[in-house]
């Protein structure tokens, strides 16, 4: 079921990454160069693919490993976590941009620290996450998976694998992998980033994902 779903969605979600990419770049065009923006949880290879590559762009991208770069005239890679941005200073990013990272902090507390540090460190920010409301588990791709029992979560995720995710027989692991994922609201979203607008993308009128962003101009 899951191979299936994925199929059906794959189109209409690559559709609405571009809409949501596009709509990101008319936030930022007016933005002065050199622009600094640190992505937490990105890669060289999204970049490229939305075809943001411009001169005068300055991307880090901050995983929990460091990463080899293809361009470092634009790109630099910095291990480091999302819940601790202490390298750098108040407001010295121009802006901190995430795609679906928050979600996978395995407490509320760690997104609120991750929340914390993004309003500290940018000027801007732009940060996605799946909607937690959207019937489609966007992460097992099983619907209503976040409804679930915990307990039954970890039990599919030991039986089989499900959409982005493996099989993990071991039921530590299974509940490990379970745990880290916190589905957010779109009212939990407004409540760690009380400044910023929220951007919602839609799939047959449901909400699948929202953004939170702010923009400094």
């Amino acid at each position: 079921m899951a191979g299936k779903l994925s199929i059906l969605i794959q189109p209409f979600t690559q559709r609405l990454r571009r809409r949501r990419f596009h709509f990101f770049l008319t936030l930022i065009k007016d933005l002065p160069r050199p622009l600094t923006i640190l992505d937490i949880g990105g890669t060289e290879a999204y970049w490229e693919q939305v075809g943001l590559n411009e001169e005068g762009l300055r991307i880090i991208l901050l995983n929990l490993e460091e990463t080899k770069v293809n361009d470092p005239k634009i790109f630099s890679s910095i291990a480091g976590n999302a819940t601790d941005l202490s390298a750098w200073p108040d407001q010295s990013i121009d802006l901190v941009f995430s795609n679906s990272v928050i979600e996978h902090l395995f407490t509320k507390e760690n997104q609120c620290q991750m929340a914390l540090e993004v309003r500290r460190v940018g000027r801007s920010y732009f940060i996605q996450t799946p909607n937690y409301y959207f019937p489609i588990e966007p992460h097992w791709l099983f619907p209503f998976f976040q409804f679930l029992p915990r307990s039954w979560r970890i039990a599919l995720t030991r039986w089989g694998a499900w959409g982005h995710m493996p099989k993990l027989p071991d039921p530590k692991e299974a509940a490990t992998l379970v745990d880290e994922v916190k589905m957010l609201r779109p009212s939990e979203m407004k409540a760690l980033f009380p400044s910023g607008s929220l951007y919602y993308e839609k799939w047959l009128g449901m909400t699948k994902s929202v953004s939170s962003y702010y923009i400094k101009k």
